[in-house]
């Protein structure tokens, strides 16, 4: 039990060094920043996936629901108002289908921007012929995984449906016990639901192959971190008065930091999945499509060339 436990840890010190030498916070603020553009197009897409099958309303609210229990109020607010100005207006087919196409592609570039990032992390690069096509795959695979988002934000809703039905009938057996039961469920549906999204992103996006167990692993350690860092987060930005401070941005400074900090916590995970692949699991092999990157420390520009003597 005891070695098993210092393999962990070693596991996780080993990550933290990691994340440092990668300059892991550096990378969660440039995803702050493209996720700022982008919040609202993928909100848009993934409600309109829903929609399909669920009324459009209901999801809706049931995303500013989520967004105002982790950034509260004035988060939520900044979130409907991005929700209403990224609506594609306009009634010709010429501007409605331009509309779609910007809509789209700025949906996709988190997950871009995320693959990237997760790629340098793992010490991986795509070979850069080719590019073009490379470019589309990729935008295509952050769509698939935007349609998978609205699919997965309809199960947790209907999941939901289903604890709200249950409840009824468990408040006239249990009573107020009933009240901890469900905050109980609804805690391990949101660590199932955000565990399956992070074992997605480690497994999809990188191009690299990892077992599903190691990107499970991973996955599972960073959605405990996101579940607790959901808590500490939403007490600093509820408890902080700087954020007062920015006045009509408070909303938007608000969102970027929560974006920022579950930012770092989601590349931190993803070094904790490398170190655990390569240490305790099956390993990360590369596609090929892509190449190893080599991240060393030189006293002198690699480039620089030195006179024959």
């Amino acid at each position: 039990m005891a070695f098993e436990f210092r393999k962990y840890f070693h596991v996780l010190k080993e990550a933290g060094i990691e994340f440092a030498n990668d300059n892991g916070t550096k990378l969660s603020a440039s995803l702050a920043y493209y996720t700022i553009f982008s919040i609202g197009p993928l909100l848009l897409v993934v409600i309109s996936v829903s929609s399909i099958f669920y009324k459009r309303a209901d999801i809706t609210t049931k995303i500013l629901d989520q967004v105002s229990a982790l950034v509260g109020t004035t988060g939520a607010d900044q979130i409907r108002t991005m929700l209403d100005n990224t609506k594609t207006q306009g009634n010709t087919t010429l501007f409605s289908i331009i509309g779609i196409v910007v809509l789209i592609f700025g949906a996709t570039g988190i997950f871009t921007e995320i693959q990237s990032s997760i790629n340098y992390i793992w010490s991986i690069k795509a070979k850069p012929k080719k590019g073009w096509l490379k470019y589309i795959t990729d935008r295509l695979l952050s769509f698939s995984l935007i349609i998978g988002s609205g699919f997965l934000m309809l199960v947790t809703l209907l999941i939901n449906l289903l604890m709200d039905i249950l409840s009824d009938h468990l408040q006239r057996i249990l009573g107020d016990a009933n009240i901890i039961l469900l905050k109980g469920l609804n805690i391990g549906l949101l660590f199932v639901v955000v565990t399956f999204l992070f074992a997605v992103i480690y497994k999809v996006l990188p191009d690299a192959v990892i077992k599903w167990k190691d990107a499970l692993v991973g996955a599972a350690f960073t959605g405990v971190l996101f579940l607790i860092g959901k808590f500490l987060i939403g007490y600093y930005l509820g408890a902080s008065k700087s954020i007062s401070t920015y006045g009509a941005a408070a909303s938007l400074i608000l969102l970027l930091s929560w974006v920022y900090y579950s930012s770092i916590i989601l590349y931190f995970g993803a070094e904790f999945t490398k170190v655990y692949a390569l240490r305790l699991g099956s390993g990360i092999t590369v596609y090929d499509t892509a190449v190893y990157i080599v991240k060393r420390e030189a006293k002198e520009h690699p480039e620089v060339k030195h006179p024959h003597m």
